[in-house]
């Protein structure tokens, strides 16, 4: 897992272009340039990131994003999981995702990972020292 680097932008936008079938381009560009992003590595290549938005209690995942070649490998759980130390790190309560409508597998997965329904398209993780 590495921080974002400008050269990354092409190759995790194609990423994005791979893994989302109706990917909103303008958005996802906007979100590798604004918020902050981690990438996951195999063999040297990008497999996967995570986007982060930051706010005074709260981090929200705007992008989880894994390549297709590597969903089985477990890059989504690593990536989910550095966001949550990422979140722990900077003293946030909570860590948030919104989730588009119909996307079941995503809903399953954070659920999966304690995430819990707050609104009809997010849902929330009480951090540790938030308790």
């Amino acid at each position: 897992m590495r921080p974002f680097r400008s050269e990354d932008e092409g190759l995790l936008f194609g990423v994005a272009k791979l893994a989302f079938a109706d990917c909103d381009d303008g958005r996802t560009i906007a979100t590798l340039e604004r918020d902050t992003v981690f990438v996951a590595e195999l063999a040297g290549q990008p497999a996967g990131y995570v986007a982060l938005e930051e706010s005074a209690e709260t981090l929200c995942i705007e992008q989880l994003c894994v390549h297709p070649a590597h969903e089985e490998e477990g890059v989504d759980f690593q990536l989910l999981e550095w966001a949550e130390g990422y979140a722990i790190s900077l003293g946030s309560s909570r860590l948030e995702v919104v989730v588009e409508g119909g996307n079941d597998r995503a809903v399953a997965f954070y659920r999966s990972r304690g995430f819990v329904p707050t609104a009809q398209d997010r849902l929330e993780l009480v951090l540790p020292q938030a308790l």
